[in-house]
């Protein structure tokens, strides 16, 4: 389902309910009449057009990131094969070197081993 109509309709319905608080604001300033259409007054269709108009630029935002995500996605990936230095991770880890050794080929952590000594280490500061 397209989105632009439905975006159109939301701020139709809240500028219109901006005019019909306007008129029955003026209504109600210039007479003693207090006017109301279904119940409601000036200040409740002033806060249903704020409702309308703030769905209306959600829905705008959204359809715009959706549109524009494999752009995006394209310009990231491009940017991070381009970079001379290694890819970090999502959480600032620098790429694991291939002379590092792995937990599975760590002799520490194999079945019988004497207990080494605990070494800790400590995260690379990438600043």
């Amino acid at each position: 389902m397209p989105a632009l109509p439905l975006i159109d309709s939301l701020i139709f319905l809240g500028w219109s309910s901006i005019m019909v608080a306007f008129i029955l604001k003026a209504i109600d300033i210039s007479t003693r009449y207090r006017a109301s259409v279904f119940g409601l007054n000036a200040h409740d269709f002033l806060l249903a057009s704020g409702i309308f108009l703030l769905f209306a630029l959600t829905l705008a935002a959204r359809t715009w990131v959706k549109a524009n995500e494999p752009r995006m996605l394209r310009e990231r990936w491009r940017r991070l094969r381009e970079e001379s230095e290694p890819f970090h991770g999502w959480n600032g880890e620098p790429a694991r070197v291939e002379a590092e050794p792995r937990a599975t080929t760590d002799p520490d952590l194999e079945a019988g081993a004497p207990p080494a000594p605990v070494r800790i280490r400590a995260p690379i500061s990438s600043t």
